[in-house]
């Protein structure tokens, strides 16, 4: 896995590696979801069967095999169900933020910005309508339309899924070349959720950047004592205790990174001393 954000590959691709693809895509993810899935929340509304239509009815069932064919990878059937979805309730706005997250994977982008403007016009302050826009507009590169989606999403009050959308917003700034402030919105979503990987990675190698080499070690060393350790960070941990002058943790980090990832391309610049590449 790779949880470098803004080197040269796109953070999609990134992100993909990294498993929360539907979530983040379209998060970290991409990136709202139910509670535990990688797919559309229902909202900031409280809804119950009773208030359900039989049209609506009809639509939620349509999409909920649209979310199982999803995550299944079958993204035309997928589709497919959708628009059914559609047919049976056209203001069914998390049938629209589903379509966009579908279409956002067939990369169709005008299809998918439709589909999430129409979703925000039926609800216009649903956090996970709001964060899977402001995804698909930071992969077209509008940064700044992508923010300000961030952050209509994180000023309502009962959001949720602050920890998943800071880090979108963060790894959105980094390819934006903000690096000050997407420091601060990592570490903001690392308050949230101190485990995430991708946040961590990425906070200390910003702080490897600059030189603050002790809270890098920090960040990365939280990583690199678990089973979340792999090659790169592995690798940015020997470089930061290069810099501190301390050997003995390099040499061990370093074994580590042989033993385990001997075929990495992180093992062979080690080898080879290329630490400054």
């Amino acid at each position: 896995m790779n949880w470098a954000l803004a080197g040269n590959r796109s953070v999609v691709q990134r992100l993909l590696q990294l498993g929360f693809a539907a979530a983040v895509l379209a998060a970290l993810a991409g990136c709202a979801a139910h509670s535990g899935s990688e797919l559309p929340s229902a909202g900031t509304d409280i809804t119950t069967e009773s208030d359900l239509t039989p049209a609506r009815k009809l639509a939620q069932i349509r999409l909920d095999l649209a979310v199982d064919y999803y995550k299944r990878g079958q993204t035309k059937v997928a589709l497919d169900e959708v628009k059914r979805a559609l047919v049976a309730d056209p203001n069914f706005a998390e049938a629209y933020n589903m379509r966009g997250l579908i279409y956002m994977r067939l990369e169709d982008y005008p299809l998918a910005d439709d589909s999430f403007r129409r979703a925000l016009a039926l609800k216009p302050r649903d956090g996970a309508i709001l964060h899977n826009y402001g995804w698909m507009l930071c992969q077209q590169k509008h940064f700044a339309r992508a923010d300000e989606q961030f952050q209509k999403a994180l000023a309502i009050p009962s959001y949720g899924d602050r920890a998943k959308t800071l880090k979108a917003q963060g790894v959105c700034q980094l390819q934006a070349g903000e690096k000050k402030q997407a420091e601060a919105t990592l570490a903001r979503a690392y308050e949230f959720d101190a485990g995430d990987p991708v946040v961590g990675y990425n906070l200390a190698e910003l702080m490897f950047e600059r030189n603050d080499l002790k809270r890098a070690q920090f960040y990365i060393g939280r990583i690199n004592n678990t089973e979340l350790a792999n090659a790169q960070s592995l690798w940015l941990g020997i470089r930061i205790d290069r810099r501190l002058g301390d050997r003995t943790a390099m040499a061990r980090l370093g074994d580590q990174l042989q033993q385990k990832f001997p075929d990495s391309p992180e093992a062979t610049a080690y080898q080879q001393g290329r630490f400054d590449e």
